[in-house]
């Protein structure tokens, strides 16, 4: 049989193959290597954004992956525009997200020219090495489909992560006779499930166990299995706990669920016999399932772990029951086991109505101590998280970036949402906006998206602002501002002791994010007292563009009194600040 050819130009075979894993959106500068695909990607449909900085655009594509569970794709071009890239690379391989990282290049004889001095030329590969599960050179088009498809197949083999795939810019218009696509089952696995015997050990755990627990962590959240995950929850009836990097909500279950390291979560821990967890590496901060909250009990409690990378179990705590496989299949799998049993003893919810009171006398408490908290001005951290939630329309996708005010919104937020996200693995700075920018992509006109932010963590990509004025993107950002590194100081006077010099952790309080806001054509509002703050969140939103709310905040509150921060100081390891 002969294999019919297609010829056709080599982007526009990229953009092909790229389309098979359902992706639609380009994040990037259209440079020399680029200009051709940027146009032939337009030309069929495809969102094409341009950012200010290759590294936004790779957070950009972060916040995309986190809302749709498909991979974005962020180009940089030769030289400095792919060293541009090596943050966003770094993070999305700590924070297991599979972005398609694209280099250009000069062309492939540059590698063997002995002569000196070339523009814009290093060996680039060998820089992003530790951070990808792959890294592809294209140095022939008979194997661009090849190098795509391993580049597909390592990012979504085991632990979800990123790959870099480079070509030369000589093929940036060049063609070549292309052979039928190939779809996904044709060259990399797109179901995991896992096995009869284990999914029946699991099962029979839960359904004896007294009082267990569902451990969620951002992967649930990234692949987009709320759905089912709410299903198999509502199925157990047991205390439902969010990891710290996760933040969302299971909405179905919001009476039986709670953060990590609450009142109300330790309680449950405590109490735990079997731990469901999902989505979760089970890593640092949620003290590897071993020490602090989970000290009571942890030799006779049980761990059953869904998880698709085999290389994890057995790492950072034994693993009772491992159920290899990718959760979007194998939590379907749990839950058919565990309805086929409902007609024997059944699983019995023996803890949620206390723990539901228990969770609401901690939301009591909570909002006790912010109405108690200091009126301002400067405003006390506690009343704006809380002002914030009284304004945000329901569901929102809630954004966080660096900054102290991250951790006050996290102990004072009353709005429940089931997408919050913040860089927490790797705790990189300045992903707010791009972030920001890639989730409003993602969720069109159906969600608003709300970024809470650090002053200090704002500024590192504040002319992407510029990115969301020109997309009609109508972001919402709230800024604290305590005109400091205000949790860096924290953490250095804890190591270090509270008379040690803090050079150049303060910076000036001229600066009026809003009116920055308003030169980019955004919308700019300035809150200066408590009561002010919930209206001009409102006009914002009700603005329909982006907008920045800049509050100024009690800098010494902020940075002295974080709640939950011996909670925080114990995620720097085992000799942490503890």
């Amino acid at each position: 049989m002969v294999q019919e050819l297609n010829e056709m130009l080599i982007p526009d075979r990229i953009l092909q193959l790229l389309e098979v894993e359902g992706i639609d959106t380009l994040f990037g500068i259209p440079d020399p290597c680029f200009v051709a695909m940027f146009a032939l990607a337009e030309q069929r449909g495809w969102r094409v954004i341009a950012p200010h900085h290759e590294q936004a655009g790779g957070f950009m594509a972060d916040g995309l992956y986190r809302l749709t569970g498909k991979p974005g794709v962020s180009i940089g071009n030769e030289g400095p525009g792919v060293a541009n890239l090596a943050p966003a690379a770094i993070a999305a391989a700590k924070e297991n997200i599979p972005t398609i990282f694209i280099a250009g290049q000069r062309e492939r004889y540059f590698d063997q020219q002995v002569r000196r001095g070339h523009f814009q030329y290093t060996r680039q590969p060998r820089y992003f090495e530790e951070a990808m599960k792959f890294t592809g050179v294209i140095e022939h088009a008979d194997h661009v489909d090849d190098i795509f498809h391993e580049a597909f197949r390592q990012a979504f083999t085991g632990k979800p992560g990123p790959v870099y795939v480079e070509y030369p810019q000589d093929f940036a218009a060049a063609t070549h006779s292309f052979g039928p696509l190939k779809q996904i089952p044709e060259y990399r696995l797109a179901h995991q499930r896992a096995d009869h015997d284990s999914l029946a050990a699991a099962a029979t755990l839960l359904e004896q166990a007294e009082q267990p627990v569902l451990l969620v962590g951002n992967g649930v959240f990234a692949s987009r299995a709320q759905e089912v995950m709410n299903k198999l929850a509502t199925v157990l009836q047991c205390p439902v706990i969010t990891t710290p990097g996760a933040s969302s909500r299971l909405l179905d279950v919001l009476d039986i669920s709670a953060p990590y390291a609450t009142a109300a979560a330790n309680e449950a821990i405590a109490r735990a016999d079997v731990v469901l967890a999902v989505g979760t590496e089970i890593g640092e901060p949620i003290h590897y399932g071993t020490g602090r909250h989970w000290s009571a009990g942890c030799s006779d409690r049980k761990w059953i772990y869904i998880e698709r990378d085999t290389s994890a179990f057995g790492v950072n705590r034994p693993i009772e029951v491992p159920l290899v496989g990718d959760l979007r299949d194998v939590v379907p799998q749990l839950l058919s086991h565990l309805q086929s049993r409902r007609s024997g003893r059944g699983l019995q919810a023996r803890y949620p109505q206390a723990y539901s009171r228990l969770q609401q006398v901690a939301f009591e408490q909570v909002a006790a101590a912010a109405e108690e908290a200091p009126e301002g001005p400067p405003i006390h951290p506690a009343h704006l998280a809380l002002e914030v939630s009284r304004a945000l329309p329901e569901n929102p996708v809630i954004i966080r970036d660096g900054g102290a005010i991250c951790l006050w919104h996290m102990a004072f937020n009353a709005t429940a949402s089931s997408d919050i996200h913040w860089c927490q693995n790797f705790g990189h700075l300045g992903t707010g906006i791009p972030h920001a920018i890639g989730a409003q992509l993602a969720v069109g006109d159906s969600r608003r998206v709300v970024l809470i932010s650090g002053d200090s963590a704002f500024q590192f990509h504040l002319s992407e602002l510029e990115t969301a004025v020109r997309k009609n993107l109508p972001i919402v950002i709230i800024v604290g501002c305590d005109y400091a590194w205000g949790l860096e100081v924290k953490v250095y006077n804890i190591a270090f002791g509270d008379d040690a010099p803090d050079t150049e952790a303060h910076w000036g309080k001229q600066v009026r994010f809003d009116k920055i806001a308003e030169a980019y054509g955004a919308h700019g509002e300035y809150a200066e007292r408590r009561e002010e703050i919930a209206p001009a969140v409102e006009r914002a939103l009700a603005s329909g563009r982006p907008a920045v709310v800049q509050v100024p905040i009690n800098g010494e509150i902020n940075s002295l009194e974080v709640p939950g921060f011996e909670e925080f100081s114990t995620w720097y390891g085992d000799k942490g600040y503890q």
